[in-house]
């Protein structure tokens, strides 16, 4: 995660840097909210598959409904309520989704195949369906 936040925060600045102080605002509001959910979802995710494999999949579908209600009210929230100008904020709000939900799955692929202690399913992922 702290990795994630580092090359967040390098990006934006490159961003803010090469495309001008006028987005700044609009690029760093439209990293933060992606940067917080994928890192609580990765946080919950893993400590569930740790601690009870079996409570991962209900976790990961009430996360996916949270997800979508939040990130409606948050795009909304930011265009309308603090007036961001539409496309530098939607251009952002849009990479920073797409590369940190990538990262969270590769991150996930990862864990299901390194071996679960205490767990008897062989690696490969979370069980089956």
């Amino acid at each position: 995660m702290v990795g994630m936040a580092a090359w967040c925060a390098l990006s934006a600045l490159a961003a803010i840097v090469f495309g001008g102080p006028g987005i700044g605002r609009e690029v760093l509001l439209g990293m933060f909210g992606p940067l917080v959910v994928t890192s609580v979802t990765w946080t919950l995710t893993e400590r569930a598959y740790r601690r009870h494999p079996e409570t991962l999949t209900p976790l990961m579908v009430k996360a996916f409904a949270a997800k979508m209600v939040f990130f409606g009210a948050y795009v909304t929230a930011m265009l309308l309520g603090l007036r961001l100008r539409p496309v530098p904020f939607m251009v952002s709000f849009t990479g920073y989704f797409i590369v940190l939900y990538l990262t969270e799955a590769l991150l996930m692929r990862r864990l299901f195949d390194t071996p679960n202690d205490g767990d008897a399913r062989p690696a490969g992922g979370p069980g089956p369906a």
